[in-house]
């Protein structure tokens, strides 16, 4: 045999003529998504189509053990990639072969495969670990609330950390089964639709499916004694609502409003067209926080929000968020008002239909009962600052504003752009100028200075921009009156104390880190 000599640098230049143009190019993904209000939410570099979820949970000692499969997509070449996460990680596989991992900051779970991934190549990650939810801290806090027979994961803008790896931001949605084993006499309520349950050597594993596009935080987890109601809507579509069982004086209130879930959806497709998920619902554990959230199809209710006993309004804010906030999502968090704006009005079109109170009499009361000095009028909803991110502002100078849109452009054209926006945007994300450029497409007017002034101007707007029978011209008729009146003379509408006791739902942002 005749053995060739190849010098040592052909040899390497040959090698390299080898090795595969994205493996050359490839580099690691952004440890942020690009969101300005939390560099480090959610991550570049690859999108999740699908979460697979088997977990198991002990509620006595706060041990969750899972194991995570992602199903997703490079979007670039990639040397390595982040997963947002927090939890103890003991392996981690991509394309079934083990990866390389390592922890850095607060939250960021480092992944190296064994190889790079080529752009817009399929990737299957699949993540086992294990550790106790309350223990963990993210810039002091936590959003994993211990109940006296369990646990919940139900927080705002990011609860996903404390129990499953995630890309963890609302531009990268995703569709969810959520398989979680317990102790018989325990049950699990997540997202969607229970798919089955069943009962093996002292334990109890639940099967959930949410089968349409959801934002991480969203995911909700919810461990414990509850006592369950079922039913379907008239469509067929099928309503659970959990409570625990020691709910106390809270009980009754609290099933008075949940269990109005139904026809408030129902009213609710009148506003916003027709439904787009496959469950309703709602749970109240039994925790401390008086907040509300609107995780999707079975929104979370803090106690405290029947501590005054029923409040259905509550429920008509979380449940208008199914249309404005989780199935058409924010685009970055700044965009906030898209969520909790439309949730406010939402409030204010049910006290009008109950005859408690019209948009009109509310958006006066809210505009007139706090002074031009007050420092509510500071804060732009439209780009309120991660400081400010669920301030009363947003809600209500957010409402104030579809209020002056509604009065500008007249009720056909209004309520047309209310149902046909989550239409077109349906299971997608938004920023607030997409809304202007849809609300001006419809309405074939241009409405950009009116939104300017609503939620992008600090001070307090003059009347007119409001409503224009409150302008000089109109001055003396009733409605100008009213709104310029002083407060000590107005009345107040009969639903505002009970819109006004819900503004504890965006207490869950004051947690000092997020």
């Amino acid at each position: 045999m005749h053995r060739k000599v190849i010098a040592p640098s052909v040899l390497a230049a040959s090698l390299l003529l080898v090795i595969p143009a994205s493996a050359a190019s490839a580099g690691p993904g952004a440890p942020g998504i690009g969101d300005p209000y939390y560099p480090a939410s959610g991550n570049g570099g690859y999108d999740v189509s699908h979460y697979d979820l088997r977990l198991k949970y002990q509620p006595q000692t706060d041990l969750l053990e899972g194991t995570a499969t992602l199903l997703a997509t490079a979007t670039q070449d990639l040397s390595r990639f982040n997963l947002d996460f927090g939890l103890q990680v003991s392996e981690i596989r991509v394309n079934g072969v083990k990866a390389k991992f390592a922890t850095s900051g607060t939250q960021e779970l480092e992944v190296t495969p064994a190889k790079p991934l080529a752009r817009n190549t399929p990737l299957t990650v699949v993540v086992k670990y294990a550790g106790k939810p309350s223990e963990l801290k993210v810039d002091g806090w936590t959003a994993w609330q211990r109940t006296p027979d369990g646990g919940v994961a139900a927080q705002e803008p990011d609860s996903a950390v404390w129990w499953f790896p995630s890309n963890d931001h609302p531009l990268d949605k995703a569709t969810f089964d959520v398989s979680v084993s317990v102790p018989d006499g325990t049950q699990a309520i997540s997202n969607g639709v229970l798919q089955s349950q069943t009962s093996r050597l002292g334990w109890t594993r639940y099967n959930w499916r949410s089968n349409k596009p959801q934002a991480t935080y969203l995911a909700t987890l919810a461990v414990g004694k509850f006592d369950i109601t079922t039913d379907k809507t008239a469509s067929g579509l099928p309503v659970l609502n959990a409570y625990s069982k020691d709910l106390g004086d809270n009980a009754g209130a609290a099933r008075a409003s949940v269990e109005r879930t139904g026809e408030v959806a129902q009213w609710l497709e009148g506003v916003f067209g027709p439904y787009p998920f496959n469950a309703l619902g709602g749970y109240v554990p039994n925790v401390s926080a008086g907040y509300a959230l609107e995780t999707q199809t079975r929104p979370f209710y803090g106690p405290r929000q029947f501590q005054n006993g029923a409040n259905v309004s509550v429920v008509v804010h979380e449940l208008a968020h199914q249309w404005y906030g989780d199935s058409v999502s924010v685009d970055g968090w700044k965009d906030i008002w898209i969520n909790e704006g439309f949730a406010r009005y939402s409030q204010w079109l049910w006290s009008e239909k109950e005859g408690e109170g019209t948009a009109q009499e509310l958006a006066d009361w809210a505009y007139s009962t706090r002074p031009a000095e007050d420092p509510f009028w500071q804060v732009k909803p439209g780009d309120p600052g991660p400081e400010n991110q669920f301030h009363g502002a947003v809600y209500d100078r957010g409402g104030i504003a579809l209020q002056a849109l509604r009065n500008h452009i007249g009720d056909e054209k209004f309520f047309e752009i209310l149902k046909g926006w989550p239409t077109e945007r349906a299971y997608g994300n938004a920023k607030v100028a997409d809304f202007v450029s849809y609300a001006e497409r419809v309405s074939g007017q241009p409405l950009a200075p009116l939104f300017q002034t609503w939620l992008y101007t600090p001070g307090k707007p003059d009347a007119a921009a409001l409503n224009p029978a409150a302008s000089s011209s109109a001055a003396s008729s009733p409605e100008a009156r009213s709104l310029q009146a002083a407060p000590a003379t107005r009345t107040e509408p009969k639903s505002w104390k009970k819109i006004a006791e819900t503004n504890t739902i965006h207490e869950h942002a004051e947690h000092g880190g997020h």
